[in-house]
Protein backbone atom coordinates (compact mmCIF):
# COMPACT_ATOMS: atom_id res chain seq x y z
CA UNK A 1 0.00 0.00 0.00
CA UNK A 2 1.46 3.36 -1.09
CA UNK A 3 2.40 5.69 1.78
CA UNK A 4 1.27 8.66 -0.30
CA UNK A 5 -2.20 7.07 -0.58
CA UNK A 6 -2.31 6.78 3.20
CA UNK A 7 -1.43 10.48 3.54
CA UNK A 8 -4.25 11.39 1.13
CA UNK A 9 -6.68 9.25 3.13
CA UNK A 10 -5.62 10.95 6.37
CA UNK A 11 -6.11 14.40 4.84
CA UNK A 12 -9.66 13.55 3.76
CA UNK A 13 -10.37 11.95 7.14
CA UNK A 14 -9.32 15.20 8.82
CA UNK A 15 -11.07 17.70 6.50
CA UNK A 16 -14.20 15.60 5.77
CA UNK A 17 -14.58 17.44 2.45
CA UNK A 18 -13.49 16.12 -0.96
CA UNK A 19 -13.03 19.58 -2.49
CA UNK A 20 -10.83 20.98 0.29
CA UNK A 21 -8.89 17.72 0.57
CA UNK A 22 -8.14 17.67 -3.16
CA UNK A 23 -6.80 21.25 -2.95
CA UNK A 24 -4.66 20.44 0.09
CA UNK A 25 -3.20 17.36 -1.64
CA UNK A 26 -2.80 19.24 -4.97
CA UNK A 27 -4.98 16.69 -6.77
CA UNK A 28 -8.00 16.96 -8.99
CA UNK A 29 -11.23 15.82 -7.28
CA UNK A 30 -11.36 12.82 -9.64
CA UNK A 31 -7.80 11.76 -8.74
CA UNK A 32 -8.63 12.01 -5.04
CA UNK A 33 -11.78 9.93 -5.54
CA UNK A 34 -9.84 7.26 -7.48
CA UNK A 35 -7.26 7.02 -4.70
CA UNK A 36 -9.93 6.46 -2.04
CA UNK A 37 -11.71 3.93 -4.26
CA UNK A 38 -8.45 1.97 -4.69
CA UNK A 39 -7.98 1.81 -0.94
CA UNK A 40 -11.57 0.67 -0.44
CA UNK A 41 -11.15 -2.01 -3.11
CA UNK A 42 -7.95 -3.28 -1.46
CA UNK A 43 -9.64 -3.42 1.95
CA UNK A 44 -12.97 -4.70 0.71
CA UNK A 45 -14.73 -2.14 2.91
CA UNK A 46 -16.11 1.38 2.43
CA UNK A 47 -14.04 3.94 4.34
CA UNK A 48 -16.32 6.95 4.03
CA UNK A 49 -20.04 7.67 4.07
CA UNK A 50 -20.86 10.32 1.48
CA UNK A 51 -23.93 12.45 0.84
CA UNK A 52 -24.55 15.91 -0.59
CA UNK A 53 -23.87 17.64 2.73
CA UNK A 54 -21.06 15.83 4.52
CA UNK A 55 -18.42 13.14 4.52
CA UNK A 56 -17.88 10.88 7.53
CA UNK A 57 -15.78 7.83 8.38
CA UNK A 58 -17.31 4.37 8.52
CA UNK A 59 -16.33 2.06 11.43
CA UNK A 60 -13.83 0.47 9.03
CA UNK A 61 -12.56 3.95 8.19
CA UNK A 62 -11.96 4.77 11.85
CA UNK A 63 -9.99 1.56 12.30
CA UNK A 64 -8.00 2.15 9.11
CA UNK A 65 -7.17 5.73 10.20
CA UNK A 66 -5.35 4.39 13.27
CA UNK A 67 -3.32 2.06 11.06
CA UNK A 68 -2.58 4.79 8.49
CA UNK A 69 -1.28 7.17 11.17
CA UNK A 70 1.08 4.54 12.57
CA UNK A 71 2.29 3.51 9.10
CA UNK A 72 3.02 7.08 7.97
CA UNK A 73 4.82 7.93 11.22
CA UNK A 74 6.95 4.78 11.02
CA UNK A 75 7.80 5.45 7.37
CA UNK A 76 8.94 8.98 8.15
CA UNK A 77 11.05 7.74 11.05
CA UNK A 78 12.73 5.07 8.93
CA UNK A 79 13.34 7.47 6.04
CA UNK A 80 14.79 10.05 8.39
CA UNK A 81 17.16 7.50 9.91
CA UNK A 82 18.32 6.20 6.54
CA UNK A 83 19.12 9.67 5.34
CA UNK A 84 21.37 10.29 8.32
CA UNK A 85 19.68 13.58 8.96
CA UNK A 86 22.14 14.63 11.65
CA UNK A 87 24.92 14.81 9.04
CA UNK A 88 23.22 17.71 7.24
CA UNK A 89 23.47 21.13 8.90
CA UNK A 90 23.39 24.77 7.90
CA UNK A 91 20.62 27.14 6.86
CA UNK A 92 18.17 27.31 3.97
CA UNK A 93 16.20 30.40 2.96
CA UNK A 94 12.87 30.00 1.14
CA UNK A 95 10.66 32.72 -0.36
CA UNK A 96 6.98 32.31 -1.27
CA UNK A 97 3.73 34.21 -1.40
CA UNK A 98 1.27 33.74 1.45
CA UNK A 99 -0.87 31.60 -0.86
CA UNK A 100 2.06 29.31 -1.66
CA UNK A 101 2.90 28.97 2.04
CA UNK A 102 -0.65 27.78 2.72
CA UNK A 103 -1.13 25.61 -0.36
CA UNK A 104 2.15 24.29 -1.79
CA UNK A 105 4.73 24.24 0.99
CA UNK A 106 3.20 22.67 4.11
CA UNK A 107 3.82 19.01 3.29
CA UNK A 108 7.21 19.72 1.74
CA UNK A 109 8.40 21.77 4.72
CA UNK A 110 7.10 19.18 7.16
CA UNK A 111 8.89 16.34 5.36
CA UNK A 112 12.14 18.31 5.17
CA UNK A 113 11.93 19.24 8.84
CA UNK A 114 11.37 15.60 9.78
CA UNK A 115 14.38 14.47 7.75
CA UNK A 116 16.84 17.30 8.52
CA UNK A 117 16.20 18.67 11.98
CA UNK A 118 19.62 20.31 12.25
CA UNK A 119 18.98 22.59 9.26
CA UNK A 120 17.79 26.10 10.11
CA UNK A 121 14.87 27.04 7.86
CA UNK A 122 14.27 30.71 7.02
CA UNK A 123 10.87 31.32 5.44
CA UNK A 124 10.09 34.72 3.93
CA UNK A 125 6.77 35.77 2.44
CA UNK A 126 6.04 38.49 -0.08
CA UNK A 127 4.60 39.15 -3.51
CA UNK A 128 5.11 36.33 -6.01
CA UNK A 129 6.42 38.70 -8.69
CA UNK A 130 9.66 39.20 -6.75
CA UNK A 131 10.50 35.51 -6.29
CA UNK A 132 12.66 34.90 -9.37
CA UNK A 133 14.61 38.11 -8.92
CA UNK A 134 15.46 37.27 -5.31
CA UNK A 135 16.79 33.86 -6.34
CA UNK A 136 18.75 35.32 -9.22
CA UNK A 137 20.35 37.94 -6.98
CA UNK A 138 21.39 35.30 -4.46
CA UNK A 139 19.35 36.84 -1.64
CA UNK A 140 17.19 33.69 -1.39
CA UNK A 141 18.18 30.02 -1.82
CA UNK A 142 14.87 28.72 -3.19
CA UNK A 143 11.51 30.24 -4.04
CA UNK A 144 8.06 29.25 -5.19
CA UNK A 145 7.53 31.09 -8.46
CA UNK A 146 5.70 31.06 -11.77
CA UNK A 147 7.80 29.56 -14.56
CA UNK A 148 9.01 32.47 -16.77
CA UNK A 149 8.09 32.45 -20.45
CA UNK A 150 11.76 32.80 -21.33
CA UNK A 151 14.36 30.28 -20.17
CA UNK A 152 17.07 31.63 -17.86
CA UNK A 153 20.29 29.64 -18.17
CA UNK A 154 21.44 30.31 -14.60
CA UNK A 155 18.21 29.10 -13.00
CA UNK A 156 16.52 25.75 -12.58
CA UNK A 157 12.77 25.18 -12.22
CA UNK A 158 10.74 22.25 -10.91
CA UNK A 159 7.09 22.45 -12.08
CA UNK A 160 4.59 21.59 -9.34
CA UNK A 161 1.20 22.55 -10.79
CA UNK A 162 -0.67 24.43 -13.50
CA UNK A 163 -3.19 27.12 -12.55
CA UNK A 164 -5.40 29.09 -14.98
CA UNK A 165 -5.44 32.88 -15.09
CA UNK A 166 -8.95 34.19 -14.38
CA UNK A 167 -10.60 37.55 -14.93
CA UNK A 168 -12.65 38.57 -11.91
CA UNK A 169 -15.13 41.36 -11.23
CA UNK A 170 -16.90 42.92 -8.24
CA UNK A 171 -19.89 40.90 -7.01
CA UNK A 172 -22.54 43.42 -7.99
CA UNK A 173 -23.98 43.87 -11.48
CA UNK A 174 -24.59 41.36 -14.24
CA UNK A 175 -21.74 40.06 -16.35
CA UNK A 176 -23.82 40.53 -19.49
CA UNK A 177 -23.92 44.28 -18.81
CA UNK A 178 -20.21 44.70 -19.52
CA UNK A 179 -19.35 46.08 -22.98
CA UNK A 180 -18.19 43.45 -25.46
CA UNK A 181 -15.76 43.48 -28.38
CA UNK A 182 -15.60 40.49 -30.74
CA UNK A 183 -17.55 38.45 -28.19
CA UNK A 184 -15.21 39.27 -25.29
CA UNK A 185 -15.26 41.96 -22.63
CA UNK A 186 -13.93 45.20 -24.12
CA UNK A 187 -10.88 45.94 -21.97
CA UNK A 188 -10.64 49.45 -23.42
CA UNK A 189 -14.00 50.41 -21.92
CA UNK A 190 -13.94 48.84 -18.46
CA UNK A 191 -11.65 49.84 -15.57
CA UNK A 192 -8.80 47.40 -14.98
CA UNK A 193 -6.93 46.53 -11.78
CA UNK A 194 -3.58 45.09 -12.85
CA UNK A 195 -0.33 43.91 -11.23
CA UNK A 196 2.55 46.37 -11.34
CA UNK A 197 4.80 43.63 -12.72
CA UNK A 198 5.07 39.88 -13.12
CA UNK A 199 4.04 37.17 -15.53
CA UNK A 200 0.29 37.83 -15.57
CA UNK A 201 0.96 41.53 -16.37
CA UNK A 202 3.31 40.55 -19.20
CA UNK A 203 0.78 38.15 -20.69
CA UNK A 204 -2.03 40.67 -20.43
CA UNK A 205 0.10 43.42 -22.00
CA UNK A 206 1.08 41.07 -24.85
CA UNK A 207 -2.55 40.10 -25.47
CA UNK A 208 -3.59 43.77 -25.60
CA UNK A 209 -0.67 44.73 -27.84
CA UNK A 210 -1.44 42.00 -30.38
CA UNK A 211 -5.01 43.29 -30.67
CA UNK A 212 -4.05 46.98 -30.55
CA UNK A 213 -6.25 47.61 -27.51
CA UNK A 214 -5.49 50.56 -25.24
CA UNK A 215 -6.55 49.40 -21.77
CA UNK A 216 -8.41 51.52 -19.23
CA UNK A 217 -6.15 50.92 -16.20
CA UNK A 218 -7.68 52.31 -13.01
CA UNK A 219 -5.23 50.86 -10.50
CA UNK A 220 -1.88 49.05 -10.31
CA UNK A 221 -1.17 46.88 -7.27
CA UNK A 222 1.63 44.77 -5.83
CA UNK A 223 0.58 41.17 -5.24
CA UNK A 224 -2.35 39.00 -6.27
CA UNK A 225 -3.97 39.14 -2.82
CA UNK A 226 -4.11 42.94 -3.00
CA UNK A 227 -5.56 42.74 -6.51
CA UNK A 228 -8.48 40.58 -5.33
CA UNK A 229 -9.18 43.01 -2.50
CA UNK A 230 -9.25 45.98 -4.90
CA UNK A 231 -11.61 44.18 -7.29
CA UNK A 232 -13.90 43.34 -4.38
CA UNK A 233 -14.08 47.04 -3.51
CA UNK A 234 -15.35 47.82 -7.01
CA UNK A 235 -12.19 49.42 -8.44
CA UNK A 236 -12.47 47.43 -11.66
CA UNK A 237 -11.96 43.96 -13.08
CA UNK A 238 -8.65 42.14 -12.67
CA UNK A 239 -6.67 39.03 -13.56
CA UNK A 240 -5.49 36.54 -10.95
CA UNK A 241 -4.28 32.90 -10.80
CA UNK A 242 -7.00 30.45 -9.83
CA UNK A 243 -4.76 29.03 -7.08
CA UNK A 244 -4.67 32.43 -5.36
CA UNK A 245 -8.39 33.05 -5.77
CA UNK A 246 -9.30 29.65 -4.32
CA UNK A 247 -7.34 30.47 -1.15
CA UNK A 248 -8.48 34.08 -0.79
CA UNK A 249 -10.86 35.04 2.05
CA UNK A 250 -12.66 37.17 -0.60
CA UNK A 251 -13.18 34.30 -3.08
CA UNK A 252 -16.96 34.35 -2.55
CA UNK A 253 -17.14 38.14 -2.80
CA UNK A 254 -15.94 38.41 -6.40
CA UNK A 255 -17.17 36.69 -9.54
CA UNK A 256 -15.32 35.00 -12.37
CA UNK A 257 -16.01 36.47 -15.80
CA UNK A 258 -16.81 33.98 -18.55
CA UNK A 259 -16.58 36.30 -21.58
CA UNK A 260 -12.98 37.22 -20.89
CA UNK A 261 -9.69 36.68 -22.75
CA UNK A 262 -8.10 33.24 -22.35
CA UNK A 263 -4.47 33.65 -21.37
CA UNK A 264 -1.96 30.83 -20.96
CA UNK A 265 -2.04 29.28 -17.46
CA UNK A 266 0.70 29.67 -14.90
CA UNK A 267 3.14 26.85 -14.32
CA UNK A 268 4.01 27.22 -10.64
CA UNK A 269 7.02 25.50 -9.18
CA UNK A 270 10.23 25.63 -7.21
CA UNK A 271 13.03 27.88 -8.42
CA UNK A 272 16.73 27.98 -7.53
CA UNK A 273 20.03 28.90 -9.12
CA UNK A 274 22.09 26.07 -10.56
CA UNK A 275 25.09 27.15 -8.50
CA UNK A 276 23.06 27.17 -5.29
CA UNK A 277 21.89 23.60 -5.90
CA UNK A 278 25.49 22.50 -5.46
CA UNK A 279 25.00 23.13 -1.73
CA UNK A 280 23.99 19.90 0.06
CA UNK A 281 21.17 21.61 2.01
CA UNK A 282 19.53 23.14 -1.07
CA UNK A 283 20.05 19.95 -3.06
CA UNK A 284 18.36 17.88 -0.34
CA UNK A 285 15.30 20.15 -0.31
CA UNK A 286 15.13 20.07 -4.11
CA UNK A 287 15.37 16.27 -4.21
CA UNK A 288 12.56 15.96 -1.69
CA UNK A 289 10.41 18.25 -3.85
CA UNK A 290 11.20 16.08 -6.90
CA UNK A 291 10.05 12.98 -5.00
CA UNK A 292 6.80 14.57 -3.90
CA UNK A 293 6.09 15.98 -7.37
CA UNK A 294 6.69 12.52 -8.85
CA UNK A 295 4.26 10.97 -6.36
CA UNK A 296 1.53 13.38 -7.45
CA UNK A 297 2.13 12.67 -11.13
CA UNK A 298 2.06 8.94 -10.45
CA UNK A 299 -1.48 9.22 -9.17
Amino acid sequence: MDTRHLQIFLTLAELRHFGRASQTCHLSPSALTRTIQRLEEELGQPLFLRDNRRVSLTPAGEQFRSYARRAVQEWRAVRSALRKADDLTGSLSIYASVTAVYSLLPRLLESFRQAYREVQLELRTGVAEQAVGLVQSGEIDLAVAALPDRHRASLKFLPLLHTPLLFIAPPFGAGSGLPLRDGLIDLSRVPLVVPQQGLSRKRLDQWLKERRILPNISSEVSGNEALIAMVRLGCGIGIVPELVLSRSPFRDEVRILEKAPRLNPYVVGLCSSKSNLQRPVARAFWQLAVEQAGARIGL
